[in-house]
């Protein structure tokens, strides 16, 4: 793409969120762009909000994101597309189907891969293991250790994948099970720390596996008062670890307009972004690479 025809492309509508790059770093013969879409504490809501709810008349539902998805992927080749875990309970669907019907539709709708939330178990971990033949996509969960439970084969703590000539390493993390749901529930799944694993994960993916591009999938939420001042959030996350470019959190509802930017332990850049709930907005980031894999983003929240 040529220099000129790429600032007119991407000048418009959402500013760049920058990582430690401008437009002026990179180099005008050739560009690489990878589109990453994200959902989080979907929560259920397969139909949209009826016409005369009081704050969403109209909004999400699945047909919906399924044909902005579509549309996106027609524009742009190189789409990865996540979800940072509360798939399941908040309406009748997940009552009756136990969570069938929403892993089938993420499946139709050809998710990449999903992080698991502290309503997914709400079934127990028996149920929620019933329903991974109907979901086609990874789940990705590195400070889960399911090895006594029936998940343990099914999840896994990252996966790469590879758009374009560019590595992308995704690894998961989920809030602390204890307190949020019945030890039944969860049975001998292990909780283990996240900054400890985050180091671990990105040491794996950033030094060893040479990606080009680390996302953490994390329902560890966006951020806590100071009455859970000890909880780690996603920006706290940020902070305190390298090697990580973008977090996509869920677990509190937080509604960003675009991402936030968090200087991580050497003073780099990481994006942090979370899209609220119930399927109302579909989170996009679109990172630029140049020859040299250098590379900035940018990002907004669609309303679906």
């Amino acid at each position: 793409m040529k220099r000129r025809d790429f600032i007119e492309k991407t000048a418009a509508g959402s500013a760049f969120v920058g990582l430690g790059l401008s437009l002026s770093s990179f180099k005008s013969d050739e560009i690489k762009k990878i589109t990453i879409l994200h959902t989080n504490d979907v929560h259920s809501h397969i139909d949209p909000f009826p016409a005369d709810d009081p704050r969403n008349a109209n909004m999400g539902g699945v047909s919906k994101r399924a044909a902005l998805i579509e549309s996106i992927r027609k524009e742009t080749p190189n789409v990865l597309l996540l979800d940072a875990g509360d798939i399941f309970q908040g309406t009748p669907y997940f009552n009756y189907y136990g969570g069938e019907l929403e892993f089938k539709l993420m499946s139709m709708m050809q998710y990449d891969a999903s992080t698991i939330g502290n309503h997914d178990f709400d079934n127990g971990i028996d149920g929620l293991r019933a329903q991974m033949p109907h979901a086609t996509f990874e789940f990705i969960s590195a400070n889960y250790d399911f090895k006594n439970t029936v998940m343990d084969e099914f999840v896994k703590p990252y996966k790469i994948f590879i758009k374009d000539g560019i590595k992308i390493g995704i690894f998961g993390l989920g809030i602390e099970l204890e307190g949020l749901v019945d030890k039944k529930g969860y049975k001998e799944t292990v909780y283990n720390d996240p900054i400890e694993i985050s180091q671990d994960m990105v040491r794996i993916l950033k030094k060893e596996q040479q990606c080009d591009l680390v996302i953490c999938l994390s329902h560890l939420g966006y951020k806590y008062g100071k009455e859970d001042a000890d909880k780690i959030s996603d920006l706290k996350l940020a902070a305190l670890t390298e090697d990580i470019d973008l977090i996509i959190g869920g677990h509190t509802h937080t509604f960003l307009d675009k991402p936030t930017v968090v200087k991580n332990k050497v003073g780099k850049d990481v994006l942090v972004n979370q899209v609220g709930c119930y399927g109302i907005n579909l989170g996009r980031i679109d990172f630029y690479f140049d020859n040299n894999k250098q590379n900035i983003a940018k990002g907004k929240s669609i309303v679906v």
